[in-house]
């Protein structure tokens, strides 16, 4: 296990460096950098958190969530949208600390209950999630692309 910090940031620079991060590991090609001005209206919302892992003040992993305000009941959800870890860092138990730590915070707030989706095809992502006591369901996706 590696001996780095967790924690909820605001910070641009952290945010910033998860989402290269999320680029590099996601192997997303052509993307292009939202407006800086976005990202600081994002991180400020009450409705969006980012957790970093801090490794002598490098971000080597992190996740990105939205709280969801339900009416079938007063406590919201949260949706994790993104998890990754530095590739050289992964299977050291830093994933497991990012889940602990955003369960731990949406229990301090009184969230019901935090999910998170994963591919069918990502065996990886689907034990990994199991091992940290997710409970799978059967469901299928759809969108609409509108762009």
């Amino acid at each position: 296990m590696i001996n780095c910090s967790i924690q909820k940031t605001t910070e641009i620079t952290h945010f910033y460096a998860l989402i290269r991060l999320f680029e590099e590991v996601f192997e997303m090609k052509d993307f292009v950098m939202p407006p800086a001005d976005h990202l600081e209206k994002l991180l400020a919302r009450d409705d969006f958190f980012v957790f970093v892992a801090l490794l002598d003040g490098q971000v080597i992993g992190g996740l990105t969530s939205y709280t969801l305000r339900q009416y079938y009941s007063t406590s919201p959800l949260v949706y994790i949208y993104d998890l990754a870890v530095a590739i050289e860092y992964q299977r050291k138990g830093i994933g497991r600390m990012l889940i602990a730590d955003i369960q731990n915070y949406c229990k301090g707030i009184g969230v019901e209950e935090v999910f998170v989706q994963a591919d069918v095809a990502d065996g990886y992502a689907l034990d990994f999630y199991r091992s940290t006591g997710a409970t799978a369901e059967d469901v299928v996706h759809f969108y609409y692309p509108l762009k």
